[in-house]
């Protein structure tokens, strides 16, 4: 009897979690077919329903069919295998490298199909949708392969998270400078970028179903081996598994998946991401959906309905006229953001992202020797990118205009150019402070404006007001920037500050709000008018173009400011960034310091990003080559810092205007291509 009643106490649960299962599945089935029958109505054109019901039993007039068969139906096509193919693809990632945060958009994935379709775009070359699909696999899964590699496949969730953001902004700055030097061969790859299942016709469609299929009968071959891999390596080899072999398949066909879903649509940013973490939970309830074979198509699924509960949504809280300009991609990756930060407060990784900077014991002499070498340095880059441009100078011509005896040629030239170097110059030597502040406040190595969202926010606010108010002054941008700057810091730093600043969570939120602000630049740029959408992007890729000297009042202001207040501060900023116990022993107050520090830091950064544009990696480079030449005392970091990033940035705005003249690069596009292997190089260096 005791059997039997043990019996029926651990019999049921096993039942209902298959019965409950199967509903599950079956309700996901029915939701995807209610937002897909849902989706095929809505458009800019007068079908609904009715309409729509004639077109498919052939009873239609031949207008309304033409919407319905050869646009409405492809666009639900393609956001359904789109969404299977994402969701499928993040959901084997995760579960190989045991990290919730590993999808397509991570791993850089997306990054790497767009600058791979971009090289093979600038060749003029017209390619079929099949042979761009292996191009973008190519880029894709290099770039995988690259992050991976760096975070250990993915045991690290932080060092994941930095080494694919990094390589994104790295690759995607390369796109851009390809984007901006051919304009007329990468004719609408900038849109395409934002992801959208918009779709002319099946033909797109049919070519990209088999490789979903192909990718799905994959995971389902190698499903044991994968469930394997979640009781850890040395158990899986123990049962006689090839560990690096089932990685390496595994990732190889989510990248095949995700290029796929490129190809198809551009990049859907986060679905890879948000799927496979919504069916965690029926994980924990169900388990049936712990196996691989049941919880890929699961994730698909979901995949599927947010992608067209995206759209469904979007057209139905949006104009059509206006919904219909608007990317799917640009819609998920908000949400998406918004997720990955919810996440972000919840998740533990006991791997730190960084080791903290060894001590270096420099000499007295070998800072004055640093300092004066950068100083001189600073100087000859000054003067070059004054004397050089498309219009070669001489120092005399300086000297004569300087003194108001130019004559109207070069006084044209320098009012032009003096402006343009001065606004580099102290826009590296703020962000170069601003990240040194940062780093120290936070404890973290691997933090800086960039990195955690600021300079993200700092531009959505100026953008917002250069593409709504064109004629928006100088101080009004510097002020929108700063708004937006302070928006984004409290948000990251808030949230950050209840763990003690723990690097996981500054790092993950600080990512998901770039994200975010990403997401809502693109959709400022794409709903404005062309001309401030150029202007925008123009000023996005850290250029100094048209900037006056009134531009560079604000910044050179709050630079002294923040200068100033640094070397006087000097002692608490060496404190603060030992740890959380000396300073309150010394009596020091701690909370008051820290929010001091990140408010400057928060007003240089946005300054910085209001004169001109957003600069990536400056803040990181510069406080980690300072700390390197001249050790770790403020005294020495700060102006060795300042330096480093005046000079940093002004040869990048040199080399940008001058080396493709007259084309330009914009300074943030090759500080970025200069600091994505740096970036990476620390990453490394930690992990040995």
């Amino acid at each position: 009897m005791a059997v039997t009643a043990s019996a029926r106490t651990t019999r049921p649960p096993t039942v209902t979690s298959r019965t409950g299962a199967a509903a599950v599945t079956a309700t996901l089935v029915l939701l995807v077919t209610a937002l897909a029958i849902v989706d095929i109505t809505q458009g800019t054109a007068a079908v609904g329903a009715p309409e729509v019901w004639k077109a498919l039993t052939g009873r239609a007039d031949p207008a309304d069919a033409s919407v319905v068969i050869a646009s409405r139906l492809p666009r639900m096509t393609a956001g359904l295998l789109v969404g299977l193919a994402l969701g499928m693809a993040g959901a084997a990632l995760q579960a190989v490298s045991r990290n919730v945060l590993a999808s397509p958009d991570t791993l850089a994935v997306n990054a790497g199909s767009y600058l791979a379709l971009g090289v093979a775009a600038v060749t003029g070359v017209s390619l079929p949708l099949l042979a761009s699909s292996g191009i973008a696999f190519v880029g894709g899964l290099a770039a995988a392969g690259i992050v991976l590699g760096l975070s250990s496949l993915g045991a690290g969730t932080v060092r994941l998270v930095l080494a694919g953001s990094a390589l994104t902004l790295g690759l995607t700055a390369v796109t851009e400078g390809l984007l901006l030097l051919f304009p007329r061969e990468t004719e609408g790859l900038y849109r395409w970028n934002q992801g959208s299942i918009a779709q002319t016709g099946f033909d797109g469609v049919l070519q990209m179903a088999p490789l979903g299929a192909v990718g799905l009968l994959g995971f389902l071959l190698v499903a044991r081996r994968i469930d394997a891999l979640a009781l850890g390596d040395d158990a899986a080899r123990g049962l006689g598994v090839p560990v690096r072999t089932t990685r390496v398949t595994v990732v190889v066909l989510a990248a095949l998946l995700s290029t796929a879903a490129v190809t198809l649509a551009g990049p859907i940013g986060f679905v890879g991401l948000c799927a496979p973490a919504l069916v965690r939970p029926l994980a924990r309830r169900f388990r049936a959906f712990t196996r691989t074979r049941a919880s890929i198509p699961v994730a698909g699924l979901v995949g599927a309905a947010l992608v067209l509960g995206s759209d469904v949504l979007l057209r139905a809280l949006v104009p059509a006229d206006v919904a219909v300009a608007v990317p799917t991609g640009v819609v998920t990756s908000l949400v998406g953001a918004v997720f990955l930060i919810v996440m972000a407060t919840r998740v533990r990784d006991g791997a730190g992202a960084a080791a903290p900077d060894r001590l270096h014991i420099r000499s007295r002499a070998v800072f004055l020797t640093t300092t004066a070498v950068l100083a001189a340095a600073l100087v000859g880059v000054t003067i070059a990118a004054v004397l050089m441009g498309d219009s070669k100078l001489l120092l005399g011509d300086v000297v004569n205009w300087a003194q108001g005896r130019s004559g109207r040629a070069v006084t044209f030239v320098l009012d032009t150019r003096v402006p343009r170097v001065l606004a580099a110059l102290l826009a590296g030597a703020a962000l170069a402070l601003a990240g040194t502040l940062v780093q120290a406040v936070t404890r973290n190595p691997l933090a800086e404006p960039g990195v955690l969202g600021v300079s993200g926010g700092a531009a959505v606010g100026a953008v917002l007001l250069v593409t709504t108010v064109p004629v928006a002054g100088t101080w009004s941008v510097a002020g929108a920037a700063f708004a937006g700057a302070a928006a984004s810091s409290v948000l990251v730093f808030g949230l950050a500050a209840r763990g003690g600043f723990q690097q996981n969570r500054l790092v993950l939120v600080g990512f998901g709000v770039a994200t975010g602000a990403s997401a809502l630049i693109s959709l400022l740029i794409i709903l404005t008018d062309p001309f401030n959408a150029t202007k925008a992007l123009t000023w996005l890729s850290g250029s100094t173009y048209g900037r006056t000297f009134p531009d560079v009042v604000p910044l050179a202001i709050v630079l002294a400011v923040g200068l100033l207040v640094a070397v006087l501060r000097r002692t608490e900023l060496d404190l603060v960034s030992l740890d959380e116990d000396t300073p309150r022993l010394l009596g020091l107050p701690l909370a008051r310091g820290r929010l001091g520090f990140l408010a400057l830091s928060v007003l240089l950064s946005g300054t910085a990003v209001a004169a001109a544009g957003t600069i990536g990696f400056v803040g990181l480079v510069a406080p980690h080559a300072a700390r390197a030449l001249v050790g770790r005392p403020h005294a020495r970091v700060v102006p060795v810092a300042v330096l480093l990033g005046a000079t940093l940035v002004c040869t990048a705005d040199l080399v940008g205007r001058t080396v493709i003249a007259p084309a330009q690069l914009g300074a943030g596009l090759m500080t970025a291509v200069i600091g994505t292997p740096y970036f990476l190089y620390l990453l490394v260096r930690s992990r040995r």
